[in-house]
């Protein structure tokens, strides 16, 4: 077998939360074949699979899982215009040269499940395509964020994607994005087998420098709301779609509640667990940031059983004074439940 698979793996390697146990097998998929070919070993082993991007939404038990993780590692970019297409260098990560400055109409940009988030923003923004400027504080990679929908600074895969290719029961399938169920923070891939391999995306055309200063902006931005101190999984709950009673209640409770939630209907997560006053709650090596209530934090030596064990407290402490039930967006790996 010319795949390369590694025998327990510590998984906290490959989690930004680096927390977890060990993969039973671990396997890096360079290319669709290797994909394939670690679901036919998965198969012969007699044992589970599951699909990982960057490990940056992810939290492994304690005790590891029992099968074989797939991390996606095909990081190729193509922009498909009449000129030498953009490809990501192995080593750099950055964007080879192309020529031409602004495209007219909409661009399709094809990017494999494993390139990176932060990457893919750059490097269109470098050829002169906006839409993904936000997604450069992104952590993971695209085939994650598609899976999530993921979104922050006001921008969210949904708005890009064209279509979405996938492998399902061993055949290529294209989803158009209207079968790809997107709504917040969720996608219909979410709930089905299908693994992403690659996915189009429509961009439009802007000024490089232009470009390059919303990077920068948005990085900015980044650097002063969130913590940048140990390991996080980012947010570690959706922001919650408010009814009529529970705005009734939370302004009630809180006596003034911000216009723009009351008009979006929807409750930053971090903005609930800041009123609930939990920011800095610490359970053994994982705390809830000071910075962002949304972000638990990894002070060091912090298990899965601490981050759960904040996760019970919040949504605990939500439920009974605000009448909110938060839900998580971090996924769990390994867990019996």
């Amino acid at each position: 077998m010319s795949l390369n698979v590694k025998e327990n793996e510590p998984l906290s390697k490959h989690t930004n939360f680096r927390i977890g146990g060990p993969a039973r097998w671990f396997v890096e998929a360079r290319s669709e074949a290797d994909v394939r070919e670690a679901i036919t070993f998965a198969k012969e082993q007699r044992v589970s699979y599951c699909v990982i991007g960057g490990g940056s939404n992810v939290l492994v038990s304690d005790e590891g899982f029992s099968g074989v993780v797939i991390q996606m590692a095909m990081r190729g970019v193509h922009v498909q215009r009449d000129f030498s297409p953009v490809e990501q260098d192995a080593t750099s990560g950055r964007a080879g040269s192309a020529s031409g400055g602004k495209v007219a109409g909409n661009t399709l940009v094809v990017a494999e499940a494993g390139a990176l988030s932060t990457a893919v923003a750059r490097q269109t923004a470098d050829v002169g395509l906006q839409g993904l400027e936000w997604a450069v504080s992104l952590p993971g990679t695209i085939g994650g964020a598609v899976r999530g929908n993921a979104g922050c600074f006001g921008g969210e895969m949904k708005d890009s994607v064209v279509s979405v290719r996938v492998l399902r029961d061993g055949d290529i399938v294209e989803i158009g994005k209207d079968e790809a169920g997107f709504s917040y923070r969720e996608s219909a891939f979410k709930h089905s087998n299908d693994i992403i391999l690659s996915v189009t995306l429509a961009l439009h055309p802007g000024d490089r420098g232009t470009l390059r200063q919303k990077l920068d902006e948005t990085l900015a931005k980044r650097k002063a709301s969130q913590p940048h101190y140990g390991g996080s999984a980012g947010c570690l709950f959706k922001n919650h779609d408010a009814t009529d009673e529970e705005l009734q209640r939370l302004a009630r409770e809180l006596d003034v509640l911000p216009y723009e939630m009351s008009a979006s209907r929807r409750i930053p997560a971090g903005w609930l667990i800041d009123k609930l006053g939990l920011k800095g709650t610490r359970i053994g090596d994982a705390e809830i940031s000071q910075e962002h209530g949304n972000f638990v934090v990894n002070l060091g030596k912090a298990t899965a059983s601490d981050v759960v064990q904040i996760i019970a407290l919040v949504k605990t402490k939500s439920r009974d004074q605000f009448g909110i039930q938060l839900q998580e967006e971090v996924q769990y790996l390994g867990f019996s439940h």
